[in-house]
């Protein structure tokens, strides 16, 4: 699933595929606390994609891939114990009309873990793990 090479060539493949076991994706960031869900699931399952800047109609919207990679790492750190192993990656994507400017995406790859689960802390200082079924996160 996933190339030697991040380009946008790569983000057209992944916009013909459906959300699903490894692949998701999300306008923008709104939550720390549910993007931790997201990414204790997908590395809790078998790992997999989230694609930020698109929305679930898989239209590019572009982001800000700073904002939004702050908001991932900022998440992994608070949120999730341990940490979950994940790269990320901003593409440029020149669009068709060319009235249009160039969209910026952040592609997050999620290591599955190798050790003991991935848990999300709550407010109430409880944890819990989740895992990946179809394209929603679940408790284990």
């Amino acid at each position: 699933m996933f190339p030697k090479k991040i380009d946008q060539d790569f983000v057209k493949l992944l916009l013909k595929e459906v959300e699903g076991l490894k692949l998701e994706y999300k306008q923008k960031i709104s939550s720390q606390e549910k993007i931790a869900k997201t990414l204790s699931a997908m590395s809790n399952t078998v790992g997999g994609l989230i694609l930020i800047g698109i929305s679930d109609q898989r239209k590019i919207m572009g982001i800000d891939p700073e904002e939004e990679r702050f908001m991932v790492n900022a998440a992994n750190d608070y949120f999730c114990v341990p940490k979950v192993s994940l790269q990320t990656y901003t593409v440029t994507m020149n669009l068709e009309n060319p009235f249009e400017e160039e969209k910026n995406i952040l592609i997050v790859q999620v290591h599955p873990t190798r050790g003991p689960k991935i848990f999300v802390k709550k407010k109430q200082g409880t944890t819990i793990a989740y895992c990946r079924i179809g394209n929603q996160n679940k408790i284990i």
